[in-house]
């Protein structure tokens, strides 16, 4: 064989591959073709996708609505009001791309397992998704622009208003290709979301209106002239005041005279102000740098699909041992994993204090329905007439088909349904199973695997065992069965291990032990083999057969074992589609009874020899994978249960299962929750604590991005002079876009304890990290723009700035503990944030809110923040040296006559057009402290009374 093939290849399969292989195409349809498969599959998804659509119509009419009020009818003399409106509609439609990218992510990685098959060209994927965006942004655009531009009372020409819409429908594309971009080019959502994040503020900064261009240092005066949103903004500014209106010495034959005082027409000056070119010409060269833009960033997205690639296999493989080869065959299938010891071991529970107390769980005729969503028709009944018992030291399996009910029955027996309606009995030990009763004696392992990555495994394990397991036992004991529990599943190799990055059957040992560290009397496994290979799966059985040779009481629903995983059971239920029995009792020794019952049964196959019991089983029933065409007439099989043998025994059993023995207690708990407060603070703040602490990427990313806004901040407002209105102005923006970018708001572990002393452990937890990334921002930035304040006024402006961040955390945390999804929880904080920064002061100035909107501002929390910073900075006037006592110079005409003098402090400029005053410093400080504790109060109320799970 090797000489044959080692020797040359036969001229007749060199002359085959010539004229067929070799003249394969790389792709078996057109360009044309493929291509318009793809745009139609992309427009299919986004309109498919009519949570996202909606909500985000919602959201653009209702910013619309606001902001044309909040703008109504703005006055064209206050240019930097104008400017205003110009750059939140720009900025709106611009971050109104962002929630794509999780999207371009998941289509991302279905293109490189397409692509990599040959279904289509990377060209035509990038043409489908430019397709794609404009229909999505041209409808925003026309909603979301017309509304504002007419609501606040833009020139009345139609010329400018398609103008107006075109800079802004090329704007919204240029940043849907940027981040579409963004997604393609990083390697996971991780790094794309704070990248995004990043260019965002790089964007907005440089953008010309938080410091306007000829205030911009030198250095990064090439930012402006690359930026997009500079030049949409620039352009929508000459398209506005280059109207006939407006050129003009006197606006609308009002007093003042711009040529004699300003030496130019009303709308150039109002232009030349603020650092802008006034020719008409610059609207088209923004139309055109904006096309240009839109084709590069597509064209960058092309080539970092075409030339780099995520999408690395992994493959290594995993000796096994010939522990772990017992008993597997040669069609088995095995799949990466860490080695991890799995010979079987004799292990004794030797503590005693946290012994299992035998229990055996009964049910009778039990019913489950729930309402029907057809109006009119009755309940849907899922569970009808179940009856069974599992027995201490046992494992009872549920089985079925898909939709015959076993997560259902074990929900219902473990107390976990929130709805519908349940009848029948439930018994532990012949009483009445007592809600209580259920939630201390038992352990129920979810089908997902859901932990806190930063822990260890032992960790996990104690932290079941400390707050699960009675106050009465002695923590020395609960250490010591963590640890034993960690050597019944196998895990003590890897007991110091963090849980991150787990194989999928370390995480179902991990599952199974932390409900097993509670010490419960029954065990509910829901699918523990799922997604497990052959091997894996017996391990996991192997220690779940441990586990019930303890003493304990198993009970797991289980689809379509393995000959070797069946044969482990003691007991089985079975279940048909529509929630009724159709065999319990014991299997007897390689299922030999259940193999008797149904081979006795006339009509029913036989099993074949070396077949698996448990694939046989549910095929006779109907309710196996594959369906066949037997050739013997069906069997009701419900029918033939009730009247058998086997159901005798199953009443005479519950007969005796049903009634309480005198000699076994009732289960009966004096408390809750078997831990005190004192113990779950403690384990939860050190859990917490711990967390942030193994986080080092999200540490070290809000560290490094503190010191980079601070160096950017820096360099961008070092030498400003901030007694000249541009510059007080940009100074004001600068406090507020530091307010802004500086907020981060963290994630948190979930787990499942007494709801108040997890909201101590949330609460506690980010107070350090908070306050330490704020001071270093504080530290570098403070000094670095010229504020020129003492060590003193450095450090309470690092305070404000840290309780404004903890303010915006805890409102983030708020909106999660209210919201039933995380989707949900994202959009409604979009939404508030979105209400809170056009409220806080800035834009529109506070004097220039309309009377109709003064109580919105008013309760926005974020402004009180940065009222505090603003005036500490800019309205103090104590000293005749003072920043706040300094006229200001190139102040507008327009606000001179409005404050009644001819020169201005700096002071008074702050008071009067944002209305941030040094006199209210205290008032506002109290302010801050009780929305803080007003949200954490709300906070713990939803997580006391809110709970959004539905079983």
């Amino acid at each position: 064989m090797i000489g044959y093939i080692d020797g040359p290849t036969p001229p007749m399969l060199v002359t085959d591959a010539t004229s067929h292989m070799a003249t394969m195409p790389a792709f078996q349809v057109d360009y044309v073709t493929s291509t318009k498969e793809l745009v139609m599959r992309q427009l299919r998804v986004f309109v498919r996708n009519r949570a996202f659509v909606r909500s985000r119509l919602i959201m653009v009419l209702m910013m619309g609505f606001l902001y044309s009020t909040t703008f109504y009818d703005v006055d064209p003399e206050d240019a930097v009001v104008v400017l205003g409106v110009v750059f939140v509609a720009v900025l709106f439609l611009a971050l109104g791309q962002v929630p794509l990218i999780p999207a371009a992510v998941q289509a991302r990685e279905i293109f490189y397992k397409q692509r990599s098959a040959q279904f289509y060209r990377t060209s035509s994927f990038i043409v489908a998704q430019s397709f794609t965006q404009v229909p999505f942004a041209l409808a925003e655009t026309i909603v979301f622009g017309s509304i504002l531009y007419w609501g606040s009372g833009f020139v009345a020409e139609a010329g400018a208003f398609l103008i107006y819409l075109l800079l802004l429908f090329l704007t919204t594309l240029v940043y849907a290709s940027w981040f579409f971009f963004l997604a393609m080019v990083a390697p996971n959502l991780h790094v794309s979301k704070p990248m995004a994040m990043v260019s965002v503020l790089i964007y907005v900064l440089f953008a010309g209106f938080v410091i306007f261009p000829h205030d911009i240092p030198d250095y990064f005066i090439w930012i402006y002239w690359i930026n997009p949103l500079s030049w949409c903004m620039r352009a929508l500014a000459i398209n506005q005041y280059s109207a006939d209106e407006f050129q003009h010495c006197h606006y609308k034959n009002g007093p003042r005279n711009y040529c004699t005082s300003k030496g130019d027409v009303m709308g150039n000056i109002m232009l030349e102000t603020f650092g802008l070119k006034t020719k008409k010409i610059w609207i088209l060269w923004g139309i055109a740098f904006q096309i240009c833009c839109y084709f590069l960033f597509m064209g960058l997205a092309y080539l970092a699909l075409e030339y780099k690639r995520y999408d690395v296999t992994d493959h290594s493989f995993v000796p096994v041992t010939d522990a772990e080869d017992d008993g597997a065959k040669d069609n088995d299938i095995y799949v990466p994993a860490p080695v991890t010891p799995t010979e079987s071991r004799a292990v004794t529970i030797r503590s005693a204090g946290t012994a299992a107390v035998p229990v055996t769980l009964a049910f009778q005729d039990l019913w489950y329905s729930v309402p029907n969503p057809t109006k009119g028709e009755p309940d849907l009944k899922l569970l009808k007439g179940i009856n069974g018992y599992a027995l201490p030291g046992t494992i009872t399996a549920l089985m079925g088909s898909s939709g015959a009910g076993k997560t259902t029955l074990m929900d219902v027996i473990a107390g976990r349904k929130t709805g519908g309606k349940i009848e029948g009995q439930i018994l532990l030990n012949g009483y009445p199973a007592t809600d209580l009763a259920i939630r201390r004696a038992t352990g129920y392992c979810e089908q997902m695997d859901i932990h806190c990555c930063s822990a260890t495994f032992r960790e996990a394990f104690q932290f079941s065992a400390m707050l699960r397991q009675s106050s009465d036992i002695a923590t020395v004991d609960k250490l010591a069965f963590a640890d034993e529990c960690l050597e019944l599943l196998n895990l003590t190799p890897i007991a110091d291990s963090i849980i991150r990055g787990s194989s999928v059957e370390q995480m179902k040992r991990l599952t199974i032990g932390v409900e097993l560290a509670a010490a419960p009397s029954v065990l509910f496994l829901d699918e523990p083999t799922s997604g497990l290979d052959a091997r894996s799966a017996k391990i996991i059985m192997t220690g779940i057969r441990k586990i019930a040779s303890t003493g304990r009481t198993v009970v797991c629903t289980i689809h379509q074992p393995s000959k070797e995983v069946f044969e482990m059971f003691d007991s089985l239920l079975l279940l048909k589609r529509g929630g009724e029995t159709v065999f319990f009792g014991d299997l007897g020794h390689k299922a030999s009874r259940l193999i008797e019952y149904f081979s006795s049964i006339p009509n029913t196959p036989p099993l074949l020899d070396g077949y698996n019991p448990a694939t046989w089983m549910l095929e006779v029933i109907g309710a196996g994978v594959d369906a066949k065409h037997s050739d013997f007439p069906p069997n009701d099989y419900v029918h033939l249960f009730s009247q058998s043998s086997e159901h005798t025994v199953l009443e005479t059993a519950l007969a005796a299962h049903t009634q309480p023995h005198p000699s076994i207690p009732e289960l009966t708990f004096r408390h809750k929750r078997a831990a005190s407060s004192s113990t779950q603070c403690a384990y939860l703040v050190q859990r917490f604590f711990r967390m942030y602490w193994r986080t080092p990427s999200y540490n070290w990313t809000r560290a490094l991005l503190s010191v980079f806004l601070a160096v950017l901040f820096g360099l961008m407002y070092r030498g400003i002079d901030y007694a000249t209105y541009t510059g007080a102005t940009g100074g004001v923006g600068m406090v507020f876009m530091t307010s802004l970018f500086v907020v981060i708001l963290p994630r948190a572990c979930v787990a499942n304890v007494q709801r108040a002393v997890y909201f101590v452990g949330t609460t506690l937890a980010e107070i350090p990290y908070v306050f330490g990334t704020s001071f270093i921002f504080t530290i570098i930035f403070y000094p670095f723009v010229g504020l020129g304040g003492s060590v003193g006024d450095c450090l309470f402006y690092g305070y404000n700035l840290s309780m404004l961040v903890l303010m915006n955390v805890y409102l983030g945390q708020l909106m999660v503990y209210a919201s039933p999804r995380v989707e949900v929880a994202a959009l409604l904080g979009m939404l508030i944030n979105a209400i809170f920064f056009l409220f806080m002061g800035y834009t529109p100035p506070a004097s220039k809110i309309p009377n109709g909107y003064r109580w919105v501002y008013h309760i926005t929390p974020l402004k009180y923040s940065v009222a505090i910073m603003t005036a500490e900075t800019f309205a103090t006037c104590d000293e005749p040296g003072d920043l706040g006592c300094q006229v200001m110079k190139g102040v507008p005409q327009s606000l001179l006559d409005k404050v009644g003098a001819k020169h201005i402090r700096l002071k008074d400029f702050v008071e009067h057009v944002y209305e941030m005053k040094e006199d209210d410093r205290a008032m506002n400080i109290w302010v801050v402290i009780g929305c803080i504790a007003l949200f954490r109060l709300l906070a713990l109320i939803c997580l006391r009374y809110v709970n959004h799970q539905k079983r």
